[in-house]
């Protein structure tokens, strides 16, 4: 974790926080946000390039210029397959299993195939054809470690997802926002994807910034479940403070309290709330241990 993080917060002024004192009518104000939740997301799709989360958090660590990661990030291998777990659910092709009458914790719940359509995206749809052919099901931990290839099970290296950001890095060049060019380092060349729609990337940047700023609801469950699973993939995946750095002292630090406010929250207490999403949680608690 980068030592942005652990920054002394200091006296913040808490600026730009939608009050949730007056909750007389709450319902109907948590129906008002979904829908206008909704009705942002469709105006979004239409007018910019679609990303998907992961591309979204690859996007976030691309250097604009050298166009590749940083070499001493470790963390976004595994960022990544929570991505793909999590747009998978989204897209309502998997879901947790029940958690039955003792109330197993998420980790201990198994990933389980709702939808087995494909997507129309190549890593959605490999990921999704492991867990539908996987039986008995596995937990989201396990899956993470699969496609990620980090078990010391040797039956299970073929659910490894190969060349992730090298596929991903493709997506975006197709899509217009980078381009493809060859570098070499000394002992060896590499392939980069410098950007070359710098609109696409600070827009995204906006909207992550925004979502803790001036969008700020105070309660992760009003906010957009994609910016939501964003702001937690970005974090762990060490790319989160890209989207930060360009701000005032004073809006970071706020930015950053709000950040650790979401990080703070117990995954399994936030998943049983009323119209959550499980998966959702249970991928933030596997990737935030």
């Amino acid at each position: 974790m980068s030592a942005a993080y652990t920054r002394p917060s200091g006296l913040i002024q808490r600026r730009n926080i939608t009050t949730t004192s007056n909750t007389v009518d709450g319902t109907a104000d948590e129906k008002e946000d979904k829908l206008q939740e909704r009705e942002s997301e469709e105006d979004h799709d239409s007018k910019e390039t679609r990303l998907t989360l992961m591309e979204e958090v690859l996007l976030l660590g691309l250097k604009d210029r050298e166009g590749y990661t940083s070499f001493w990030n470790d963390c976004i291998s595994s960022g990544l397959r929570g991505c793909i777990l999590i747009e998978l659910s989204l897209r309502g092709r998997i879901e947790l299993e029940k958690a039955g009458m003792r109330r197993r914790s998420l980790a201990n719940r198994k990933v389980i195939c709702k939808n087995d359509q494909p997507t129309g995206d190549v890593l959605l749809d490999e990921a999704l054809r492991h867990i539908k052919e996987t039986q008995p099901p596995e937990t989201v931990q396990t899956w993470i470690e699969y496609l990620s290839g980090e078990t010391w099970n040797p039956l299970k290296l073929r659910y490894q997802l190969r060349n992730v950001r090298e596929r991903l890095a493709k997506n975006l060049v197709e899509k217009g926002v980078c381009t493809t060019e060859k570098q070499n380092f000394l002992l060896f060349d590499m392939t980069t994807h410098p950007l070359t729609d710098n609109i696409v990337k600070q827009k995204l940047i906006k909207r992550v910034q925004d979502s803790v700023l001036s969008r700020w609801t105070n309660d992760a469950h009003r906010m957009d479940r994609r910016m939501l699973a964003l702001i937690y993939l970005a974090h762990s995946s060490d790319v989160l403070e890209n989207a930060f750095a360009p701000l005032s002292d004073e809006d970071y630090e706020v930015a950053m309290k709000r950040v650790r406010e979401l990080l703070d929250l117990d995954c399994d207490t936030e998943s049983m709330k009323e119209g959550t999403n499980e998966l959702l949680w249970a991928v933030v608690s596997a990737i935030s241990k």
